[in-house]
């Protein structure tokens, strides 16, 4: 075989090994995207069917991890605001320090994720440590560190009831958009569970 001939063939075996491994990639992304899917709309479903008797900080707990599963985060927390002391309270944690922070508060405004409650704005951060609004106080009091994060408001109205964060990607990449647009969707569901529940508690449903 000449060698522009056998050039030729290794080339097209090795493309021919890139598309196999690009397909597999694919499929593995539509199944990971329809798993994703399918968590979303059992969710819709119980935060549509909330009840007296619903453990609304279960259902949180379920509305996170979908969050951080969805967009392989390592680490998240989903805070409330509490309007009385104008501070948001972790109400739900996932990852290495779930045990220590929940019911840690912080001052509206304090670090990204006060930051985002206070502007009603989402964000991405890639290098949170070199963020002039990221506050390393948590970090520091429970020995973990944050590398990057996406944090989104979890609104209702032009209401903040608290916001989610997602913290550190677990292949160590950066967050993106669509994983900052998945992650609005769930905090819509949140605002959706937490609306729902609000009334209930009021009376204003049966």
């Amino acid at each position: 075989m000449n060698p522009e001939i056998r050039g030729t063939a290794h080339f097209l075996q090795q493309e021919n090994i890139r598309l196999q491994k690009e397909n597999e990639s694919l499929q593995q992304e539509v199944v990971r995207l329809r798993l994703i899917l399918r968590n979303l709309g059992n969710l819709n479903q119980m935060a549509l069917s909330i009840h007296p008797n619903t453990d609304i900080l279960k259902l949180l707990d379920q509305i996170l991890q979908s969050a951080l599963d969805s967009i392989q985060a390592e680490d998240g927390s989903l805070l409330l605001v509490d309007e009385e002391t104008k501070e948001l309270s972790f109400v739900v944690v996932h990852g290495q320090v779930r045990t220590k922070l929940v019911g840690h508060r912080i001052p509206l405004g304090m670090g990204i994720a006060g930051w985002v409650a206070q502007h009603a704005e989402s964000l991405i951060v890639d290098n949170a440590q070199n963020d002039p609004r990221f506050s390393p106080r948590i970090d520091q009091a429970y020995q973990f560190r944050t590398r990057s994060m996406v944090c989104v408001p979890i609104l209702l109205a032009d209401r903040v009831l608290g916001v989610i964060q997602a913290l550190n990607k677990s292949n160590r990449k950066d967050f993106s958009n669509a994983d900052m647009i998945m992650l609005n969707v769930v905090a819509q569901l949140a605002a959706a569970a937490i609306a729902r529940a609000e009334s209930i508690l009021l009376g204003e449903e049966s």
